[in-house]
C-alpha cells in the first residue's frame, strides 16, 4: 500500500506534467485565425504592444499568456521586426513569432522622427533591411519627418524620393493656406524658419510662440540668436555634446545667427508639420526673448528687463539642480 505523501507527490507530478503540456499547448497549439490575415507591426513597438495588436486581431486567445510563452520557450535573442506580415489561418504563438522576428514581411517601414537632421536620415535609409543602392546625406531640411512604408528589394532613391515629395507636397499646401503679413516672403524662407523653431522647443504647444517671436526679431532686424545654429555647422546638427564655446558663439559662418541677422542660407534640420505651420501661423505675440523655465519650455518676455528676470530664475533653478 502506498503511504499518503507518496500519493500526493505522484498527483503533484502528474498536475505539473499536465500543466506543462497545456503551457506547451498554447505557445505550439493551434491559434484563432480563421482565414490568413496582414497583421502591422509599427515600427518601435515591443513585445507587450505587439501582444495587444495581435490579441485585438483575433490572432492569439491572450496576450498576457502570449508575452509569458514567448519569454519562456523563445530564445532567439532576436527582435520583432516593424513591417506588413501575412499570418496565416490558425497560426500558433510560436509560429507567429517566428514570422515577426523573420524576413517575411510583405513590407517594412523606416520612421523619421521630426527634428532629425538630413546626415542621420541619410544613415537611418542605409541602414534600413533589404533595399538596395546608396544615398548618402539628402539636401537638408528636403525630407518630411514620417514613418514610410517600403517593400524588400525597392531602391532607397526610390523611398528617398517618396520621402521629399512629402515634404514639397506639405511645404506647397501649408504655403497656399499661409497668414497675411509674415516675414517669410519664399517657402524657401520659411523652411530655413521652421528648422530653427524645430530645434528650439520639444513641446509642440510651444510652436507658434516661438515662431511668432523670431518673426519679430526678423521684422525688427535683430539678430536670431539661436543656439541650434552655432552648433549645425559643427556637427550638421548631431547633438554638440557639450557646452558651446565663446569661440563658437563668435565664429562666422553661414548659419550661426548669433554672428549675422536674418536666415541661414539653409536648413539646420528637417522640420515636421507642425512647426511649418507654426511658422505660416504664428502666434500673435510682442515676445523677443525667450530662456528655459525648468518645466521643459520656455519663459517669454518681450523687454530685456523681463528676459533678464526670466533668465535669474532659470539659473536659481540649475543651482538648485546642482547643474552649476
Amino acid at each position: 500500500m502506498k503511504k499518503p505523501g507518496s500519493m500526493l507527490a505522484a498527483v503533484a507530478l502528474l498536475v505539473a506534467v499536465l500543466g506543462a503540456g497545456g503551457i506547451w499547448r498554447g505557445w505550439a497549439g493551434g491559434g484563432p485565425l480563421t482565414h490568413d490575415t496582414a497583421f502591422v507591426v509599427p515600427d518601435g513597438a515591443n513585445l507587450n504592444a505587439i501582444s495587444v495588436k495581435l490579441q485585438q486581431a483575433g490572432a492569439i486567445w491572450s496576450a498576457r499568456a502570449f508575452r509569458f510563452h514567448a519569454r519562456l520557450f523563445a530564445h532567439t535573442g532576436k527582435s520583432v521586426k516593424a513591417g506588413e506580415f501575412l499570418l496565416p489561418a490558425g497560426a500558433s504563438e510560436s509560429q507567429i513569432l517566428k514570422i515577426l522576428e523573420g524576413n517575411m514581411a510583405l513590407r517594412r517601414f523606416v520612421t523619421i522622427p521630426e527634428g532629425m537632421p538630413s546626415v542621420e536620415v541619410g544613415a537611418r535609409i542605409d541602414a534600413a533591411p533589404f533595399l538596395t543602392g546608396h544615398i548618402g546625406d539628402p539636401a537638408e531640411g528636403s525630407v518630411m519627418p514620417e514613418t514610410y512604408d517600403y517593400r524588400p528589394g525597392e531602391s532607397r532613391g526610390a523611398v528617398l524620393a517618396r520621402m521629399q515629395a512629402a515634404m514639397s507636397r506639405t511645404l506647397d499646401e501649408a504655403w497656399d493656406g499661409r497668414a497675411a503679413g509674415l516675414p517669410v516672403k519664399t517657402k524657401a524662407q520659411a523652411l530655413v524658419l521652421a528648422s530653427i523653431v524645430e530645434k528650439e522647443t520639444g513641446k509642440p504647444s510651444e510652436l507658434p510662440m516661438v515662431a511668432g517671436l523670431y518673426e519679430n526679431r526678423l521684422r525688427q532686424g535683430i539678430m536670431l540668436q539661436a543656439d541650434p545654429t552655432i552648433i549645425y555647422p559643427i556637427t550638421k546638427g548631431r547633438p554638440l555634446g557639450r557646452r558651446i564655446l565663446q569661440s563658437e558663439i563668435h565664429a562666422r559662418n553661414d548659419w550661426n545667427t548669433y554672428a549675422m541677422t536674418g536666415l541661414p542660407k539653409s536648413p539646420i534640420t528637417n522640420p515636421g508639420k507642425a512647426s511649418i505651420l507654426a511658422v505660416l501661423h504664428p502666434a500673435p505675440t510682442d515676445a523677443l526673448y525667450m530662456v528655459a523655465d525648468g518645466t521643459g519650455g520656455h519663459a517669454f518676455a518681450a523687454t530685456l528687463e523681463a528676459h533678464n528676470r526670466n533668465v535669474a530664475k532659470w539659473f536659481a533653478i540649475r543651482r538648485a539642480r546642482g547643474d552649476l
